[in-house]
C-alpha cells in the first residue's frame, strides 16, 4: 500500500499547492495530516484499489476491443486456419492451442460438444506453439497436413495430436500419418517448409499484438477470453455475442 499511499499524498498535496506555495513545514503537516487520516480509515485505501482496479480492467477491455477490429480479418478470415463446425455459424469462436497445453487437452471435448450441439457455430483453430520443441512439431504437422490434404485430413490429424501423450518426434508422426492413411514422407518434408513456418509466426505476430501469452485463448465476438473456459460459461457468451447481433 506504500506507494500508492505515497502516490495519493503527492497528488493531494499537488491540487493543495495549486492555492499557493506551502513552506515545508505545512507540507510535512499535510502529509501527516493524509497519512493519519488514512491510518483511521483504511477503508479509503481499498475503495480507491477498487476503483483503480475497475479502470485497469475496462480499460484492458476497450484495448482488446480495438485491437480485434484491427485485426479483424487476420483473426477471423485468415485462409491459412482450419475453419470447422458451421462455416456459415453466426457466431464464430477462434482458440489459440498449444497441444501439449494440459488445459488446452482439458478444453477440447467441451469445445467439440458445444459446436457440435450449438449447429450453428464457426470454429477457428490457430496453431500457436508456446510449450516447447514438441510444441512447434506437433503444430507444424498439423499445419503441413492441412496445407498437403485439407481440412477434413486436419481435422483427423488436429484430434489425433490432442489425445497423443508420446513424444511427437519424427518416427511417431510419420506413423500418425500413416494411420491416417497419408503418405508420411511428403507431409514430414512439409513440415519444415517455409509455407508452414509462415503460418505459425503469423499466429504469433497476431498474439503478441493481442498480448496473448497462453492457451488456451478464445475470442468470441468483440472479447477475448484467456484461459480455459467451461463449458456453461461458454454457452452463456455464446448467448450473449448471439443477443448482441
Amino acid at each position: 500500500m506504500r506507494p500508492f499511499l505515497a502516490a495519493l499524498s503527492l497528488a493531494l498535496l499537488s491540487t493543495t499547492a495549486e492555492a499557493g506555495e506551502m513552506t515545508e513545514a505545512e507540507r510535512q503537516a499535510f502529509r501527516d495530516e493524509v497519512r493519519a487520516y488514512l491510518l483511521e480509515n483504511p477503508e479509503v485505501l481499498i475503495e480507491a484499489m477498487d476503483v483503480l482496479n475497475a479502470r485497469e480492467q475496462q480499460a484492458a477491455v476497450e484495448r482488446d476491443a480495438q485491437m480485434l477490429t484491427q485485426y479483424h480479418d487476420a483473426i477471423f478470415n485468415d485462409p491459412a486456419s482450419w475453419v470447422g463446425g458451421n462455416p456459415e455459424g453466426d457466431v464464430t469462436i477462434v482458440e489459440f492451442m498449444d497441444y501439449r497445453c494440459g488445459y488446452c487437452r482439458k478444453a477440447f471435448s467441451e469445445v467439440e460438444e458445444l459446436v457440435n450441439s450449438d449447429g450453428n457455430i464457426r470454429f477457428v483453430v490457430k496453431e500457436f506453439p508456446i510449450l516447447g520443441e514438441e510444441s512447434m512439431a506437433s503444430a507444424r504437422f498439423a499445419i503441413a497436413v492441412l496445407q498437403l490434404h485439407g481440412a477434413e485430413a486436419y481435422k483427423k490429424a488436429h484430434d489425433a495430436l490432442i489425445g497423443l501423450r508420446g513424444s511427437p518426434d519424427a518416427a511417431t508422426l510419420g506413423a500418425l500419418a500413416g494411420d491416417l492413411g497419408l503418405d508420411p514422407a511428403p507431409v514430414l518434408a512439409r513440415m519444415g517448409s517455409d509455407e508452414v513456418t509462415a503460418v505459425i509466426a503469423a499466429n504469433h505476430e497476431i498474439a503478441n499484438q493481442l498480448a496473448i501469452s497462453g492457451t488456451p485463448t478464445f475470442i468470441m465476438g468483440d472479447e477475448l477470453l484467456r484461459g480455459y473456459v467451461p463449458l456453461d460459461a461458454m454457452k452463456q457468451m455464446v448467448a450473449a455475442t448471439r443477443a448482441d447481433g
